[in-house]
C-alpha cells in the first residue's frame, strides 16, 4: 500500500511516517514502478508500534530500542522490562516535579486577593525567583 494508505491503516500521519522513515524507524518493503513507497502488513504492525510507543511517552531512542527487540523473536524479555522500567522511573520523576509545581502554583493562587490592588504574591514570587537565579 502506499504512503497514505498505510497512514489510515496505522494511524500515523504521512508527515511522520516520513519522519519515522527518514531516521531509520521503519523499513519500508520496496518501491513501485513510479518510486512510491510501499508498505506491507509488516509495516504497518511496526508503524501502529511506533504509535502505541509514543502514546506511552517513550522517546524516540527508546522506540528504536524496542523496536528492534520486537524484531528480534529470540530476544531475552528482561532488556524489554529494564527499558520499560527506566521510562516508569523517569515518568514518576516527572510526575513528582509536576506535583511540586502545582502545590506551589496552588497555595500562591490562594494567597493572591486576586481584586484591583497591585499585590500579587505570585508575582512577587515569580520576581523573587528570578533575582536570585541571576
Amino acid at each position: 500500500m502506499n504512503i497514505g494508505q498505510a497512514s489510515k491503516a496505522s494511524g500515523v500521519s504521512v508527515k511522520m511516517i516520513r519522519y519515522y522513515d527518514e531516521v531509520g524507524l521503519v523499513r519500508p518493503s520496496g518501491r513501485s514502478e513510479g518510486n512510491y513507497r510501499e508498505y506491507d502488513a509488516r509495516e504497518i504492525n511496526e508503524l501502529r508500534f511506533i504509535r502505541r510507543a509514543r502514546g506511552l511517552g517513550f522517546d524516540m531512542a527508546e522506540i528504536a530500542q524496542l523496536l528492534s527487540l520486537w524484531r528480534d523473536r529470540d530476544r531475552p524479555s528482561r532488556e524489554v522490562k529494564a527499558i520499560a522500567q527506566r521510562h516508569l522511573a523517569d515518568l514518576d520523576t516527572r510526575i513528582r516535579e509536576m506535583q511540586a509545581m502545582a502545590d506551589t502554583l496552588r497555595h500562591l493562587a490562594h494567597c493572591c486577593a486576586g481584586d484591583d490592588r497591585p499585590d500579587c504574591p505570585i508575582l512577587e514570587d515569580l520576581g523573587g525567583a528570578a533575582h536570585t537565579t541571576l
